[in-house]
């Protein structure tokens, strides 16, 4: 039976590759639909955008929620210089045809999880606020989930601060509503996406997939990976978001420990640090399932495979 799955993200270039490769993955994935909030671009860029990704991949019967505009007490904070003014620079996705659903992301996401008659999984690629949200308007959501894997966070350096990580950063005060809601969390952090560099190599062989899906894909990061070569000096762009999809797919690429992981939200310098806790210092029961390293290769591989099928 498929892993019946909520993708939480803010289109965004690496958001476009996680909802490919999960859309690409229908025997192992149900995607029920998609929520949108604020974050690498406005609520109303990352909404539009999702639905360019899901038009591309010929997939109009997925529903696209939009969320919140905003983190919870702050103001927004955004990466478009990352990602480009419209979130996906780089590649000409037409304007979205397909509608966008109705509800609040944060309504449906509590009425889907409170219907469903197995636990759902959520991939959670960018800022908490909608599953913040959603944790305190209806607590009794967290019995009906049966896993969060979030890319957030860092143990090292950041890249929004020299503390933050920018999805941790941007809503600091949502994710720590997350981070201790006592849910089967799972933690992928800049330590491990960073590994994962999209190559010259790599990036020639999604390219010659040859599909729409695989070149607009190839397009995007192209785009993309300009933003790491120059900040971090790296061949090609980080693939952070698809590595929660990754996990989900192919938990084997993935070597992982248990945690204890709060989030920073009143510090000066370190606002939205994810303070993590592997060896058990402060005598804290683990929350997190904590990811340490990835088959950057097998990443690729798994990557590559799948958009073949889009």
């Amino acid at each position: 039976m498929p892993t019946q799955l909520i993708i939480d993200c803010d289109p965004g270039v690496d958001d476009a590759l996680a909802i490919w490769l999960a859309l690409a993955s229908p025997d192992e994935l149900e995607i029920l639909g998609i929520s949108t909030v604020a974050g690498n671009v406005p609520l109303a860029l990352t909404q539009a955008n999702a639905r360019k990704i899901c038009e591309c991949a010929g997939r109009v019967d997925i529903p696209i929620y939009a969320g919140c505009p905003r983190p919870l007490l702050r103001s927004l904070v955004t990466a478009a210089d990352v990602h480009g003014t419209t979130g996906l620079d780089g590649a000409e996705l037409p304007e979205p045809q397909m509608p966008l659903s109705e509800s609040h992301a944060v309504d449906w996401t509590i009425s889907t999880l409170s219907a469903a008659e197995h636990p759902v999984t959520i991939a959670a690629l960018g800022p908490l606020t909608n599953l913040a949200v959603a944790l305190t308007m209806a607590p009794q959501i967290s019995a009906c989930i049966e896993r969060v894997v979030v890319m957030g966070g860092a143990c090292g350096s950041g890249n929004i601060t020299p503390a933050a990580e920018f999805n941790m950063y941007v809503d600091p005060h949502a994710a720590a509503i997350v981070m201790a809601a006592g849910l089967n969390l799972t933690l992928i952090t800049l330590d491990v996406t960073h590994t994962v560099i999209t190559t010259p190599e790599r990036l020639h062989a999604i390219r010659a997939i040859a599909t729409p899906v695989a070149r607009a894909a190839a397009d995007l990061l192209e785009h993309y990976g300009q933003f790491d070569l120059q900040r971090y000096g790296t061949p090609g762009g980080f693939l952070h978001d698809p590595c929660t999809i990754a996990y989900l797919l192919a938990p084997d690429l993935f070597h992982t420990v248990p945690a204890w992981v709060a989030v920073e939200t009143a510090g000066e310098l370190t606002l939205g640090k994810t303070v993590v806790d592997r060896w058990s210092v402060g005598d804290r029961e683990p929350n997190v399932t904590l990811v340490t390293a990835i088959d950057a290769d097998g990443f690729y591989q798994l990557l590559c495979d799948r958009l073949q099928h889009l």
